[in-house]
């Protein structure tokens, strides 16, 4: 009832490209949103898709973040978890045209599931893709249609988000109720849930501590997920309002000013649409664009703050 609700809203609220006077917005969704020739790509989106469909197996799920509202056991047939949890042919392919208009080099994903979203990225594009999976089941049938459809250069890194988004020493807490800022971020390698519930006993790691010496054994060293710029990161994974303005803020510093974050399902729930809020209104993002489904977010320096809400 909440998204029929979000969506009437939304009807209400959007338009097409008439109602849209910023050039660089204009342009995409006229040459990009609204694109409706064939390419040749979505044959194989196609084929994907319909790989998936046939696919009888079950797998063990792990949910991370928001449990589905569709699926009631952790054990689940790969081919019904394309056709009602996967992202839908229409957005698929969008996102392949998106990454073609934006000439999108480098892209990260968080949430792979069955890959349905990097397919989409990577089809007919020459592009490099980081995606995590928090789920070690779902991970595998994903890397197996990767490596069938022989997409190249994806990288494919299996863990829960968190401990992919950590700054070695450098947490600290958010505090029951309180909402991200730049310089109040979320102890990135604990469970969400357990470091806002008000009971909470976590402790956080403090960079002051003693370091360890020569003879005692050595942390991981972080991967460079965060050492590197991508043109568009894709955020379909924890379907929470503290997960969701942790990783905007933690995945800051990874974009430049012709980036796009893309937030999958905005309009989820009352606290996705209060992420959504806060994500519009910080003083890096220029440009929004509400789909309904996606919350796209440019950096566009050069630009006026500017929100729209478009119909596609």
């Amino acid at each position: 009832m909440f998204t029929f609700l979000a969506y009437i809203k939304f009807l209400l609220r959007s338009s097409n490209q008439h109602g849209v006077h910023s050039p660089f917005v204009y342009n995409l969704v006229t040459k990009c949103f609204y694109d409706r020739k064939k390419h040749p790509s979505y044959s194989i989106l196609k084929q994907y898709r319909k790989s998936l469909l046939k696919d009888k197996r079950t797998i063990k799920v792990k949910d991370f973040g928001a449990k589905s509202r569709v699926f009631k056991s952790d054990k689940r047939e790969v081919s019904k978890m394309a056709k009602i949890a996967g992202i839908s042919p229409k957005r698929a392919r969008l996102l392949n045209r998106l990454v073609r208009y934006l000439e999108v080099d480098n892209a990260l994903e968080l949430g792979t599931s069955l890959g349905l979203g990097t397919a989409a990225m990577a089809a007919g594009n020459a592009i490099r893709i980081t995606t995590l999976e928090g789920c070690p089941e779902t991970a595998a049938v994903a890397r197996e249609k990767f490596k069938t459809f022989e997409f190249k250069d994806i990288e494919l890194k299996i863990d829960r988000f968190e401990k992919f988004l950590v700054d070695s020493g450098q947490w600290s807490v958010v505090r029951p109720n309180s909402q991200l800022t730049t310089d109040n971020r979320l102890a990135y390698g604990a469970d969400f849930q357990s470091v806002t519930n008000r009971n909470s006993k976590f402790q956080i790691p403090n960079s002051k501590k003693k370091q360890p010496t020569t003879d005692s054994p050595q942390p991981s060293t972080p991967i460079s997920i965060l050492n590197t710029k991508y043109s568009l990161l894709f955020i379909d994974g924890n379907h929470q309002k503290e997960a969701t303005l942790a990783y905007f803020e933690k995945l800051l510093p990874t974009v430049h000013n012709d980036s796009v974050m893309i937030f999958d399902d905005i309009h989820w729930s009352k606290g996705m649409e209060e992420a959504w809020e806060i994500i519009k209104q910080h003083s890096e993002v220029r440009v929004t664009i509400d789909t309904f489904q996606w919350g796209l977010v440019f950096f566009r320096r050069e630009q006026e703050k500017e929100h729209f809400v478009i119909r596609v």
